[in-house]
């Protein structure tokens, strides 16, 4: 069963490729969404996939790539949306 999460991610995430990163994990997992950086220098992920393939990609945020130093990870159920592939947004 398909389903759709907001998950935002805090700390130093911004101008460590966390965006391009999130691309590559989620776009290996088979997840279609988008990803933006925020004003507020937390990058938000939209995400639609499996409950498990989502959950691997939130394991993943808590982390994300090697130059990211990640303080919090907050996802929230919503409204299911569909996507043709995985894009970052500008």
């Amino acid at each position: 069963m398909q389903r759709t999460v907001s998950i935002i991610v805090m700390g130093r995430v911004q101008g460590v490729f966390f965006r391009q990163s999130t691309r590559e994990k989620a776009v290996s997992l088979g997840i279609k969404g988008e990803v933006r950086n925020m004003p507020d220098d937390t990058v938000h992920i939209v995400v639609t996939g499996s409950s498990e393939k989502l959950q691997e990609l939130i394991t993943w945020c808590h982390q994300g790539p090697s130059r990211a130093k990640v303080t919090d990870v907050r996802v929230e159920e919503v409204e299911d949306r569909s996507f043709e592939k995985f894009t970052i947004e500008r």
